[in-house]
């Protein structure tokens, strides 16, 4: 079944991307797909991987690509900069998950609504690795372009000035409003919450499967 979710799976039972799977990835997923764009687009064969330095980030890493990929150039982001520099930190990450939650929500609300099911046996019958899949696809899917560039705001603010940047669209009213719906006593106080909850419940999911 693993074969059959089109992901690159690897396990882990510490849930860590280690330095092998951070390899694979860039061979299996990151080098075939960045190359693909280069080609079908056009363009040259350039291309900057900017990574922190989480443990799996090897300095090394460049020379682990396979020749097909030596044109990938990797740089690294300085050591103790996450907060200010790093991309993904800057609400990417936060805004993903209350997507993937809004859509957690939407999917609950639809299977229980005309039926007597409880969440609970959502949980158990209804709710599984496939399902949890098509739901982070959906998630990134809705992380817009304007979200990503806005990213970079505190690294090169005058850009984002000149993009006219307004902020985040908040989501968990959205959240909120389907909670609710489902008979759930929740406020803005609650989501943040609720969101780690069920990343935690995810991670796990993912690892017992």
């Amino acid at each position: 079944m693993k074969e059959k979710l089109q992901v690159l799976w690897r396990t882990n039972s510490k849930a860590w991307v280690t330095r092998q799977f951070f390899i694979e990835w860039m061979n299996i997923v990151f080098g075939p797909s960045v190359k693909k764009y280069l080609i079908d687009d056009g363009l040259p064969l350039k291309c900057v991987l900017l990574l922190d330095n989480a443990p799996a980030h090897h300095p090394d890493l460049e020379d682990d690509l396979l020749d097909e990929f030596k044109f990938i150039k990797i740089v690294y982001l300085p050591s103790n900069t996450t907060s200010t520099l790093q991309p993904m930190d800057q609400q990417v990450i936060s805004n993903f998950k209350k997507l993937f939650t809004k859509h957690l929500f939407k999917r609950c609300f639809e299977v229980t609504e005309n039926t007597s099911l409880t969440l609970r046996e959502f949980w158990k019958n209804h709710y599984n690795i496939v399902i949890c899949l098509k739901l982070i696809d959906i998630a990134w899917q809705g992380v817009t372009k304007r979200t990503l560039n806005s990213a970079w705001r505190k690294l090169w603010p005058d850009v984002l000035k000149r993009e006219g940047f307004e902020g985040f669209e908040p989501i968990e009213e959205e959240i909120i409003s389907l909670g609710r719906s489902m008979g759930l006593e929740v406020d803005e106080a609650d989501v943040a919450d609720l969101i780690e909850d069920f990343f935690k419940f995810l991670m796990s999911t993912i690892e017992e499967f």
